[in-house]
């Protein structure tokens, strides 16, 4: 079981303190790394080997002091040895293994002190043994966790789209709107990127033409862009015989490019030398992919949350295709090159499998997944050619070197604009890797007039039908970024679209989010085939936790007999445009169970902007957690409506509905009493979800009782009870216009008759514990809240444990990555112990000495007190109290982590939902 990285720092303080004195390497080696692999909860037997022989090259044998296959070398010494000198020991036995053994760390120690040099990284860490627990994490690869970087966007291509959108908002306001705007400006910028990258020739040639040939004023430059247009998408034998030489020196490109025409705008100077502005900057280092970010540079923000629209940088399309299908096929090609017999033939079958390997996006939006998956695949095969002609002086075309054509990529787009842009990236990206294959084998090559193209399909993905874009039969991996929509948020179109496929895949419901409707029409379409077909698609987090798992995945896992092949756990999502989303999400790898991969990497992040940690799962569940066995993964938790006997029932707060009508700020409720002191019994304490955990609690009129005289007696009560009454009749929603009847109420009252425990809904993800508090009946809940009523401090010290904090955190529903707390998803369906007399009397004084613990800190806010970087020691403590006698009520044996919490909780579940009959 994985520990959690503080369980892990205390065992390595320990470690540090018990070997302070070891010195001698033949005495204590062996027994110091038994004891130092330990720390990581990994038996050193079971991973490598002491004294491991291996002849060196200059033919003597030598002996590794401890090795891990492919992992690790460890070169030891005694005490004050010298530690370079260990490692160059250390890397002539790298040298002298097979290249299938070699390891990607190296260790020299001499007890006291660490040298560790990640090969692959090409990077040294030194420390003490004193600071260990500081440097701990640094040895992650022992548990199967790798710290995972990924390539984020060069900050010059979100200039270049910035420089775009300038243009694009200069042409709007002279009138110039709609799609000949948009394909003027597909056009502009590819004559932009040819210029600098050799379509054009010579270089400038557009940029010379622009400064030379045209008006100053700007006023004949609408009309010649357009005759230029007009010439670059007609064959050098078809043009005029009288065509101005300047412009006869443009290619034919082709490609329905520069197809048909659009409406001439009206330039004037300042246009003029914003377009020659843009046309200055270099082009030539700029990645096609900033075109989504082009286009949503154009959007309207309005727009962009219409179509759910986010644009993702080249970083976090790295993170589907890497696992999905580069890390594998970059693996085949360092095994490839490694062989000694029948290196050539592996090296050209490689190339061979990727010139006919076929992807589809089916939201492909401007291309971007596509255009980084060619351009990934081009770099790879450009790496593949080098070895198979290692020393060749070749004159060679890059076509005849090249088997990967643009014509492997397939998309499905609903917007017209966004379907050009995908085209024309496409064939940048094309001549771009032309470039670098010119460069490496000395021919310049570039794919002009363009012939073949990125099959893009312009419609409504959940319409038609996806077999008619790739057949199943040819398709090897769909992939890409559906569009991000809540199931609140939808559309009509989008609801029936989502309802269509849904009810397709054999199901009802009305809780899944947009996105899901790829997930399902995407397992329709692999399961027509044996063959396998693998996807991966960015999602919002929401799939992956609350009442949408128990909806969505059964009928990925059991209808289309599907499984989690990789998954990143939530991370903040990054986009490259003007006016960029924040949004949280998850990503998904899925394959057919017949074709499963046997090894399974989940990529956890400590917190939403940091970099993943690789970690090996035997099996993924849909919280995104390693299950260990395929079972447990594909174990979901269903909402439940009824309470466990043993606990105490648990309602909703009460709901206002009141447009502010009834609720009072504390000034103002005392302003309100000072004035009207007969009104005092009937302004309560309001216990919300936010103003409790901040102790900013607010006020409200609760009437229930009131005499109507009083009321009709004192003006801004009236003022206020007809504002509410107002509020209500203009409700879209039929219960809110019945409510209009009695304005002075709370619209749902919900209010228990004890003290009870209240439960804020949302509560920031950082927080190790969702902080409960006791209430009295006169306080009045808000609907923000769930509640307990006479929940007393032994349910208190329950709901608040370590065990029901880790059950929470993998079923609760999230907003963005805070926690949602459901009393149908989480209250309800947590395995709770059974309790008997003296367990009740340890969790009611255990969970009174949380409550003491707090009320030794006066003045300071719950939000204070459970901030993880400033909660006070002596809370820690009580709740490590608490959260011991809880888990003893479980089992006898200590849980080591969260990890092993939830699966114990998961099994627990799955027998208490499926009891043993007799």
């Amino acid at each position: 079981m994985r520990l959690t990285w503080n369980e892990i720092r205390a065992r390595a303080a320990a470690f540090a303190a018990e070997f302070a004195d070891a010195t001698r390497e033949s005495e204590e080696t062996q027994t110091f790394y038994n004891e130092f692999f330990k720390i990581f909860g990994v038996k050193r037997r079971s991973v490598g080997v002491y004294e491991k022989r291996v002849e060196k090259l200059e033919g003597n044998p030598g002996y590794i002091d401890l090795f891990w296959p492919q992992v690790l070398i460890v070169e030891q010494k005694s005490a004050g040895r010298d530690l370079n000198a260990a490692r160059v020991q250390a890397e002539d036995y790298f040298l002298a293994l097979r290249e299938s053994e070699r390891p990607r760390y190296i260790l020299a120690c001499d007890f006291q002190n660490f040298d560790l040099y990640d090969l692959s990284e090409r990077t040294k860490f030194t420390f003490r043994l004193a600071d260990l627990p500081d440097h701990v994490e640094r040895f992650g690869f022992i548990m199967g966790v790798q710290k995972v970087a990924f390539k984020d966007q060069d900050p010059v291509n979100i200039t270049a789209a910035e420089l775009v959108g300038t243009l694009h908002d200069q042409l709007e306001e002279a009138g110039y709107s709609g799609s000949d705007l948009e394909r003027f400006l597909v056009r502009i910028v590819f004559c932009l990127f040819a210029d600098d990258t050799g379509v054009f020739q010579p270089r400038n040639l557009f940029l010379d033409w622009l400064e030379q040939r045209t008006a100053e004023d700007g006023s004949d430059l609408g009309p010649k862009l357009a005759h230029l247009f007009q010439v670059l998408d007609t064959p050098e034998d078809q043009r005029g015989n009288n065509l101005d030489e300047d412009l006869a020196a443009f290619p034919y490109i082709n490609g329905d490019l520069f197809s048909g025409a659009t409406r001439i705008t009206e330039f004037n100077a300042e246009m003029r030398q914003a377009l020659i502005t843009t046309c200055l900057f270099d082009w030539s280092p700029i990645s096609p992919a900033i075109f989504g970010s082009l286009f949503q540079s154009v959007m309207l923000p309005a727009d962009r949350r219409a179509t759910g629209a986010h644009y993702t940088t080249e970083k976090n399309i790295l993170k589907v295709i890497g696992p999905l299908f580069m890390d594998e096929l970059w693996a085949e090609f360092g095994r490839a090159k490694s062989l000694k017999r029948g290196r050539r033939q592996a090296l050209e079958a490689l190339q061979t499998k990727m010139g006919e390997l076929n992807f589809l996006d089916p939201a492909c939006g401007c291309g971007n997944f596509l255009i980084i998956a060619y351009r990934e695949l081009r770099h790879l095969e450009i790496d593949i050619l080098k070895e198979l002609h290692t020393g060749a002086q070749l004159e060679l075309d890059a076509a005849i070197l090249s088997k990967i054509d643009v014509d492997q990529f397939h998309g499905i787009e609903i917007g017209e604009f966004a379907a050009e842009i995908a085209r024309a990236a496409m064939w940048m990206m094309d001549h771009i890797m032309n470039n670098e294959l010119s460069r490496a084998f000395g021919k310049n090559y570039a794919r002009i007039p363009l012939r073949k193209s990125a099959n893009i399909v312009l419609g409504d993905a959940l319409e038609i039908e996806w077999t008619d874009v790739i057949s199943p039969e040819r398709c090897d991996f769909v992939l890409g970024n559906p569009p991000f929509r809540g199931k609140s948020e939808m559309d009509a179109n989008q609801s029936a679209g989502l309802a269509a496929v849904v009810n397709a895949a054999g199901s009802e419901t009305k809780v899944l989010d947009f996105v899901a409707a790829w997930f399902l029409k995407s397992a329709d379409y692999v399961n027509r085939v044996t063959r396998s077909i693998r996807i991966a698609f960015v999602a919002t987090n929401s799939i992956t936790q609350g009442e949408q798992v128990a909806h969505l995945w059964p009928l990925l896992f059991d209808r289309f007999r599907l499984e989690i092949s990789f998954a990143h756990r939530t991370f903040a999502w990054g986009s490259d445009a003007r006016g960029k989303a924040h949004v949280h999400v998850v990503i998904v790898g899925l394959e057919k169970r017949q074709h499963a991969r046997v090894e399974r990497t989940l990529f956890d992040y400590l917190h939403v902007g940091s970099e993943p940690e690789a970690i090996n799962a035997a099996a993924i569940s849909p919280y995104l957690f390693n299950a260990e066995a395929m079972d447990n993964a594909m174990l979901v938790v269903s909402p439940s409506y009824s309470t466990p006997r043993s606990m105490p029932t648990t309602m909703y707060g009460s709901k206002p509905a009141d447009d502010g009508g009834l609720i009072l700020t504390r000034v103002e409720a005392k302003d309100l009493i000072k004035r009207y002191p007969p009104m005092r019994p009937y302004v309560r304490r309001l216990i919300g979800n936010r103003d409790f955990l901040h102790d900013d609690l607010r006020r409200c009129l609760w009437l229930e009782d009131a005499p109507p005289g009083l009321l009709r007696a004192i003006p801004p009560v009236v003022d206020r009870i007809r504002h509410v009454r107002e509020f209500r009749l203009n409700s879209r929603k039929a219960a809110t216009r019945r409510a209009a009847e009695t304005p002075q109420l709370f619209m749902e009252i919900r209010q228990p008759a004890h003290h009870y425990i209240a439960i804020p809904q949302h509560t920031s993800e950082r927080r190790d514990y969702v902080p409960f508090g006791f209430f009295d009946p006169q306080d009045i809940v808000h609907n923000s809240c769930t509640c307990v009523p006479g929940g007393e401090a032994d349910t208190f010290g329950l709901m608040i444990s370590a065990m029901h904090m880790c059950w929470m955190r993998y079923t609760c529903g999230r907003i963005k990555s805070d926690y949602r707390y459901s009393n149908t998803l989480v209250y309800n369906t947590f395995p709770w112990p059974d309790l008997d007399g003296k367990a009740r009397d340890t969790l009611t004084k255990t969970g009174q000495a949380i409550l003491d613990a707090r009320n030794n800190h006066p003045g300071a806010t719950l939000a204070d007190l459970y901030d993880p970087d400033a909660m006070p020691p002596n809370l820690r403590k009580a709740h490590r109290e608490n959260d011991r006698a809880v888990d003893r009520l479980y089992r006898r044996k200590p849980f080591e982590s969260e990890r092993e919490r939830i699966e114990f909780l998961f099994a627990r579940y799955e027998k208490l939902r499926t009891p043993l009959t007799g």
